[in-house]
């Protein structure tokens, strides 16, 4: 089996834990896409008020794969309750439709998993560049990207289920164009840029080395670009995550918490953006924050899935060859609810 190791974490910048009190809120904003959905929760000091805003998010019928097809078996024994969220991120609305839930036809520009273990100790959370060339069931070798173009979302699911070898529980889709309602809602975020650039996205704009306040605008530009990088999707990913702890950040700052119209806002900015699968309800989002009520901002990791540099497919797109080595410790580990210990040993081990 492939030495742990290969996996390479991003680095994590911890964030200022929020009051006890809030705690299993934060968390639940963790599991809606790791920056959107659980605006509801930290908002959501009541159940009534959870469920108002939960109700009003869009629900994607169908999400899941049907069980006749190939799906990784229910996990069993101390991994049966560990829960797998992914996160698919969409450049636009459907468009034929308008529906966040109805975008056939569009490929997906952000791809995560979150992983809740079963003893609720900690998070993590796994990247996958979108230009990952791997097996589409039914459709032969693309980018992972092209399985929401090619089936929706139960395809998507059935694919990233059949990378990691695991069920995935629940999924989210989230309009590209929330990274800039949120941030706007917050009143912008700082990020520590690591690589100056000019924006192929924002005309003219130019994004430097070190730290910046960013409004919506340019916090959706700076999580879209890749052309400015060597690297392209790699740091695109990066600079997610970075946006994504920023806005983390922000919403768990005790003046976001306690001020009712920030929160308001943060709540109206996310919900035209969102949609999750219809089998996760408040009840669950209540429980689940209940159980990760002791987890901290120190508790989270993010890294991403191994990959082996890029390259060129048979029919001349640029691609992202992933590491076939090293994916079944991956693999092993979302099975065996072990993702955490994983990730840890590979951070050890530098």
């Amino acid at each position: 089996m492939p030495t742990v190791p290969a996996v390479q974490p991003a680095p994590v910048r911890h964030v200022a834990a929020p009051p006890t009190r809030r705690r299993a809120w934060r968390i639940v904003f963790l599991i809606f896409g790791v920056f959107a959905v659980a605006v509801f929760a930290v908002a959501g000091v009541t159940v009534f008020n959870l469920t108002r805003s939960f109700d009003a998010v869009e629900k994607i019928p169908d999400a899941f794969p049907a069980e006749s097809v190939d799906r990784p078996p229910v996990s069993t024994g101390a991994a049966a309750t560990a829960l797998n969220f992914l996160l698919l991120g969409s450049d636009s609305r459907g468009d034929s439709t308008g529906s966040i839930a109805s975008i056939s036809g569009q490929r997906s520009d952000t791809i995560v998993i979150l992983h809740i273990p079963a003893d609720r100790a900690g998070l993590s959370v796994m990247s996958i560049p979108r230009d990952s060339w791997l097996e589409i069931p039914g459709y032969g070798e693309a980018k992972v990207n092209a399985a929401l173009s090619y089936g929706g979302v139960p395809l998507a699911v059935q694919t990233v289920e059949g990378l990691i070898g695991a069920r995935i529980d629940h999924v989210a889709v989230i309009d590209f164009a929330g990274f800039k309602a949120v941030t706007d809602a917050l009143g912008g975020v700082d990020i520590d840029n690591p690589i100056a650039f000019d924006s192929y996205h924002l005309a003219g704009h130019v994004f430097p080395q070190g730290v910046q306040h960013l409004d919506g605008t340019e916090a959706l530009a700076f999580v879209r670009e890749r052309y400015a990088f060597t690297d392209g999707d790699f740091q695109r990913v990066r600079n997610q995550q970075l946006l994504i702890r920023a806005l983390l950040s922000g919403l768990m700052h005790k003046s976001t918490l306690t001020d009712p119209g920030t929160m308001g806002a943060v709540i109206g900015a996310v919900t035209p953006h969102l949609a999750i699968d219809d089998k996760l309800s408040s009840a669950d989002l209540v429980a689940l924050g209940v159980e990760l009520r002791d987890v901290r901002a120190d508790d989270v990791a993010f890294f991403t899935i191994p990959t082996a540099g890029t390259g060129t497919s048979a029919d001349g797109q640029s691609i992202v060859n992933l590491d076939w080595t090293a994916l079944p410790a991956v693999q092993e580990a979302f099975q065996s609810d072990t993702v955490g210990a994983m990730v840890q040993q590979a951070q050890a081990a530098g």
